[in-house]
C-alpha cells in the first residue's frame, strides 16, 4: 500500500482588481491592504501612451517611504530632486528612498508607450526622516536566477544591488506555459503576495493579469502553475512592525514624523519653483 502525503497549499485570503483611474490601476494602499502587507503599503500598475495624450506623471513629492518603479515596457525619462537624472529602460528599476522628502517626475522617452508597477515600501523610525537617496538599476543591473528577477533582497544565488531598510524580497517571475515553480520564503518572510502582468497564473485558485492576491501569514511555501505565458511580480517580507501615519503623498510611523517630513516637501518645493522646474 502506497502512503499518500498532502500537500498544503498555502491559502489566497484577499485579491482584487483595484480601481482603474485613466493610466493607473491601484491595487494596494495604506488604507486598505497596505495594513495587511506593510512593509508593502501601495502598489500601482501602469500604462502610459503618448498617442493618447498622457505621456508623463507630473513633478510630485514624497516623504517617510521608498519607491520602487519596475519598468515592464518602453522607456521613461525621469528626474529627481536630489539631482539625478537620466532614461529608465525597459527591465530597469528606480528605487527612490524619499526619506525627509524628495519630488520627482517620470516622462515617456519616445513616442511609444510605457508600462510598469510603482511600489510603495514604509521606512522604519530610523530612515523615515533621513536624506533622500534614488538609484537606477539598467536591465543588466537587474540579477537573475531561473525564472526571477531579483528586484529587492535575494532569490537563490542572485542578490540585488539595493540595499532595503528592512528584511524583504520583491521578484519579477516570467513562466512558461505549464511551467511550475516554487518559492520558499525566507525564515520570517510571513507577508506575501503577488500582482499578475500578464497570463493567467494557479497557486491554489486561478489569478488573472490586472489581479492582486493576497496569501494568508505564514512561512509555507507558494506553487505556482503559469497558464500560458505568464509575467507577475511578488513581495514577501517580515512584517512592518510600526503604525502607518499618511498624509497625500507620504507615509510615516507618527505624526511628528509626517509634520517633518511635509515641512521638508514644501522647502524642497518651493525651491523648483524659484528654479522654474515646478509650476
Amino acid at each position: 500500500m502506497t502512503a499518500t502525503v498532502a500537500v498544503l497549499q498555502r491559502a489566497i485570503v484577499h485579491r482584487t482588481k483595484g480601481s482603474t483611474h485613466g493610466p493607473i490601476t491601484r491595487l494596494m494602499s495604506p488604507g486598505d491592504l497596505g495594513e495587511l502587507l506593510k512593509p508593502f503599503i501601495f502598489l500601482d500598475i501602469f500604462s502610459l501612451n503618448a498617442s493618447r495624450g498622457k505621456s508623463n506623471f507630473g513633478m510630485h513629492p514624497h516623504s517617510g517611504i521608498a519607491t520602487v518603479t519596475f519598468m515592464t515596457k518602453g522607456e521613461v525619462a525621469y528626474e529627481d530632486s536630489t539631482g539625478a537624472a537620466g532614461v529608465l529602460l525597459a527591465g530597469g528599476v528606480e528605487w527612490m528612498r524619499a526619506g525627509n522628502g524628495v519630488w520627482h517626475d517620470a516622462t515617456l522617452a519616445n513616442e511609444s508607450s510605457m508600462q510598469g508597477f510603482q511600489l510603495w515600501v514604509a521606512l522604519p523610525p530610523s530612515l523615515e526622516n533621513a536624506p533622500a537617496l534614488s538609484v537606477y538599476l539598467a536591465p543588466s543591473e537587474v540579477p537573475q536566477s531561473g525564472p526571477v528577477r531579483v528586484l529587492l533582497g535575494r532569490y537563490g544565488n542572485a542578490q540585488s544591488l539595493i540595499e532595503t531598510p528592512s528584511d524583504m524580497n520583491y521578484l519579477a517571475v516570467n513562466l512558461k506555459d505549464g511551467e511550475r515553480w516554487r518559492y520558499t520564503p525566507p525564515s520570517g518572510h510571513t507577508v506575501a503576495w503577488l500582482a499578475v502582468n500578464a497570463g493567467r497564473l494557479d497557486t491554489g485558485g486561478l489569478i488573472n493579469a490586472g489581479e492582486l492576491a493576497v496569501f494568508e501569514e505564514s512561512e509555507q511555501s507558494i506553487d505556482f502553475v503559469a497558464q500560458g505565458e505568464c509575467s507577475f511580480v511578488m513581495g514577501s517580507a517580515v512584517k512592518h512592525p510600526n503604525e502607518l501615519v499618511t498624509g497625500y503623498y507620504s507615509v510615516h510611523t507618527s505624526r511628528a514624523a509626517l509634520a517633518k517630513g511635509e515641512t521638508e516637501i514644501q522647502r524642497i518645493g518651493e525651491r523648483l519653483r524659484q528654479e522654474g522646474r515646478l509650476s
